[in-house]
């Protein structure tokens, strides 16, 4: 009999290297973004030549390669000279002047941080950079509750290039003028992947990450389809770990449809961030979970129902709240007007409604 014939050995495992489907991680090529990587490269070609460089606004939807495309161009840099210093923060993880100086004292080495004020942080920063030139990316910056380092950095460091993402295309509107007329940032706007180049992408994050030969052709081609679906790669990888996973635990020498249909279910607690839903505070995490029972439904149906759960947030706030889910592409708002209520908004969770059509 061979009933045991296709099991996982002891020690055995579908994974080649897991790191390989984070989205943080950074393959040798880039694939479909060259473009994007020349404007990049050609804001801060002037620092080699002893100049200034250009400043640089990336935006585009979540999970379409803006982080990983500049921090190849920051490898780049790192492997052909000393004399520029590559800076990237990630402001989602530190939203505060003085958590982004931090952040920059641990990148440039500098360890004497501690009792130290955000102009004491700033000024060794600038001393250190000051006798090289730098490049500055700024991941995620909408996320920052101020821009206090941003003039600092604009005004006092003598020869940088500054290159800034985000998801929101009208962030450079809302910044304070004396920043923005300094800034000046040339854009680049990154466009979702197509069918055929998000089958490329995950493709190659699978031949890094898995054993040859461990994944059936069917249940990448659910992967690949529910990724471009979405619009976002994250989700994509964030599937073939949960599927691989899942078919590691039924000690299956391959990853099959059945491992990526289960695997669907997880998407519910995956964010565009690459993080799931239990990272966020206690009360974001039951407005999400009262949405989630409820998607499709009326704001004002939700917020009755969020107080019910025993929501302490006033209205204002449960708004503000749904906003901010929005960008961060936990839900999706559809706006509508007419009726005897007159404008609403509808609330539904990202992916709710095609989570079964597979």
């Amino acid at each position: 009999m061979a009933l045991f014939r296709d099991m996982l050995g002891s020690g055995e495992s579908l994974f080649r290297n897991e790191i390989a489907l984070d989205y943080s991680f950074i393959p040798k090529l880039v694939p479909y973004r060259e473009s994007e990587q020349r404007q990049v490269a050609a804001c801060i070609k002037p620092l080699f030549q002893q100049r200034s460089g250009r400043n640089l606004f990336i935006c585009g939807s979540p999970g379409i390669g803006k982080t990983v495309a500049c921090r190849h161009v920051l490898n780049e840099i790192e492997e052909q000279t000393d004399d520029i210093i590559p800076v990237y923060v990630n402001c989602w993880q530190h939203n505060s002047s003085f958590k982004v100086f931090l952040e920059m004292c641990n990148v440039i080495g500098y360890k004497f941080t501690q009792n130290k004020r955000s102009d004491e942080l700033f000024m060794v920063i600038k001393q250190m950079l000051n006798k090289k030139a730098a490049v500055f990316v700024f991941d995620e910056i909408d996320k920052l509750q101020d821009y206090d380092f941003l003039y600092m950095v604009l005004e006092e460091v003598y020869k940088k290039a500054i290159i800034t993402i985000t998801n929101d295309r009208n962030w450079l509107a809302s910044l304070d003028s004396r920043i923005r007329s300094r800034l000046m940032p040339e854009s680049c706007e990154f466009k979702p992947y197509n069918s055929e180049e998000t089958k490329g992408i995950l493709k190659q994050r699978m031949e890094y990450a898995f054993v040859p030969g461990s994944w059936d052709d069917d249940a990448f081609a659910v992967v690949a389809e529910k990724a471009f679906e979405m619009q976002d790669i994250r989700r994509g990888l964030f599937l073939m770990r949960q599927a691989a996973l899942h078919a590691e635990e039924r000690a299956s020498r391959k990853v099959a449809k059945e491992h990526v249909l289960h695997a669907l279910g997880s998407l519910d607690d995956f964010s565009a961030s690459g993080k799931d839903s239990s990272g966020l505070e206690e009360e974001d995490r039951l407005m999400l979970d009262i949405i989630r029972k409820n998607s499709g439904q009326k704001i004002g149906d939700l917020y009755r129902a969020y107080q019910e759960a025993g929501g302490k947030a006033v209205y204002r706030t449960f708004q503000r709240r749904i906003d901010r889910f929005e960008k961060d592409r936990y839900v999706v708002l559809d706006r509508v007007s007419g009726g005897a209520e007159g404008k609403t908004t509808i609330v539904s969770i990202v992916g709710d409604k095609k989570l079964t059509e597979f």
